[in-house]
């Protein structure tokens, strides 16, 4: 592989020589085949400060580069900028209470079960906080094919403890939540975040299901696997692919400029700002009000039980979290399993994303756990 940058990066020396770590934490990691190539970006004092790429889609020499506009299959972090952000902005305009009952939403979820069956008593509060008591992940997608007989087999499933008494991450959670959120709204998931979330901010290369196009410019996640094929330009996650790409687990590709406006819209919102502009860039950011200060402040929020770091929705870091060792307790991320990431400090007014795809070609490594500590890391004591 050839472990020089081909990206053409532009950032200022001065830039590179103050990341200077940060930078050597990723070259490794590409040198240690933790993953091919990655894009990454900080945004610091309402200033983009960081933009840049290293490595290629794949570790052959003549691969494409990764750019800093690169699109990545961003996996479970579409569980907070998608389906997250707008369970955030529903309950903001009065069309949502999180503690209404899932069943009430989803009549499916409870039909046929026994009036004692604790599936009744399931909210959306306990889907965001990851402790409805539901399994953590189910692969749906090895006995069923379609997306009606996959969502028939979310709503069978038991309860494997009551709701709010463990914390259980939980994909079915979160397919079952975005659901919820379709009968809410009366639209497509998909839909209703291109108009309500990704439009006004201006996250012209975030969605779901990427043009046919389009797939060759964003980097493959997989090689064989399920479907034994190569996946580029479509979900990895083999549930959201038999959802056709549509879910409230995963299903979202992205990039860094775009996900440091989201993160800018929630950091401006918790100060009580307007969205800006973009001052370490040339181009203006758009200016509408999407989240509210309470909004924010109560989808940070740590959640029961005791002993989580789920918030609504987000995490906040833990003992050994992701995001290393300087993210306040105040802090709100989330993880990808392409090796995605997310982290912003509301405290500090400091977001972080790394976009990568580790998961190239077959899932293996787990250098990622290591990388990501070390680069946030990295990035705030230059900071």
């Amino acid at each position: 592989m050839n472990s020089e940058d081909p990206s053409g990066s532009s950032v200022p020396a001065a830039s590179r020589e103050r990341f200077g770590a940060a930078y050597r934490v990723l070259e490794i990691a590409i040198a240690s085949h933790a993953f091919p190539g990655c894009a990454f970006g900080v945004l610091a004092g309402d200033k983009v400060v960081l933009h840049d790429a290293l490595g290629r889609f794949t570790y052959d020499d003549d691969a494409p580069a990764v750019t800093p506009a690169t699109v990545f299959d961003l996996a479970s972090v579409t569980k907070v900028m998608a389906t997250t952000a707008a369970a955030m902005l529903l309950v903001q305009r009065g069309q949502l209470s999180i503690d209404s009952l899932l069943g009430d939403w989803l009549p499916g979820f409870v039909a046929g079960r026994e009036p004692s069956d604790q599936a009744r008593r399931v909210k959306l509060r306990h889907l965001l906080a990851h402790n409805s008591g539901l399994p953590g992940y189910v692969e749906f997608f090895r006995k069923v094919s379609t997306s009606a007989a996959l969502l028939r087999a979310c709503f069978e499933l038991s309860l494997e403890a009551s709701p709010g008494a463990r914390a259980e991450y939980s994909d079915p959670g979160f397919i079952l939540l975005g659901k919820a959120l379709e009968s809410c709204t009366g639209e497509r998931l998909d839909h209703w975040v291109r108009r309500e979330i990704c439009a006004p901010l201006g996250l012209a290369e975030t969605g779901f299901c990427p043009a046919p196009a389009r797939r060759s410019s964003i980097p493959p996640t997989e090689d064989g696997g399920w479907r034994n094929r190569r996946m580029q330009g479509e979900v990895q996650d083999e549930n959201a692919s038999i959802l056709k790409g549509v879910a409230g687990h995963a299903g979202l590709f992205s990039n860094v400029p775009d996900v440091l406006r989201f993160a800018d819209a929630v950091l401006r919102a918790q100060r009580g700002e307007e969205t800006g502009q973009d001052a370490g860039k040339e181009a203006n950011w758009p200016s509408p009000r999407l989240f509210d200060a309470a909004t924010v402040a109560a989808f940070a929020r740590r959640q029961g039980p005791q002993g989580s770091s789920r918030a609504l929705g987000w995490d906040t870091p833990s003992e050994k979290s992701s995001a290393g060792r300087y993210f306040s307790p105040h802090s709100i991320g989330h993880l990808g399993y392409s090796g995605c990431s997310i982290w912003i400090d509301l405290d500090a007014g400091v977001a972080i994303t790394l976009l990568t795809n580790r998961t190239w070609p077959d899932r293996a490594s787990q250098l990622i756990r290591e990388v990501r500590p070390a680069f946030h890391d990295a990035i705030r004591e230059a900071l």
